[in-house]
């Protein structure tokens, strides 16, 4: 092989590479955040491990909670504003035990309530 055709084919393979590169950035950058989260929230629910928590505040938008995973104590809030319609009309019925979803590999990534599941105890609207 030629040192010319050598480069040629090497200057083919860094074109293509960088196009799927900039293509999946493209792709990438396409998902929203509300996208991102509902995705997230999905893969918790999936494929979460059970715990309890406790719900130390509810608001019209969020919920503030607190739990124990291996002895760690995890302080966190979810945005619950495109759920709102799966739960009470009366936020602060909410606050007391609840059950959630948390990452065995970031126990800090945890969520109360998804599309598919809920981890509250107080009856919802949906119910």
């Amino acid at each position: 092989m030629s040192p010319g055709t050598k480069l040629l084919l090497l200057g083919a393979v860094g074109v293509g590479t960088l196009g799927f590169g900039a293509r999946l950035a493209q792709r990438m950058l396409r998902a929203n955040p509300e996208k991102r989260e509902r995705k997230r929230r999905l893969e918790l629910h999936r494929r979460g491990r059970l715990g309890d928590a406790l719900i130390t505040e509810a608001t019209e938008a969020m919920l503030f909670y607190s739990y124990t995973v291996r002895g760690v104590q995890y302080e966190a809030s979810q945005d619950i504003g495109t759920l709102r319609h799966l739960l009470p009309a009366e936020p602060e019925r909410l606050i007391g035990p609840v059950s959630l979803k948390y990452s065995s590999k970031n126990p800090a990534n945890s969520i109360l309530v998804c599309e598919e599941w809920s981890g509250l105890r107080a009856p919802s609207r949906a119910a």
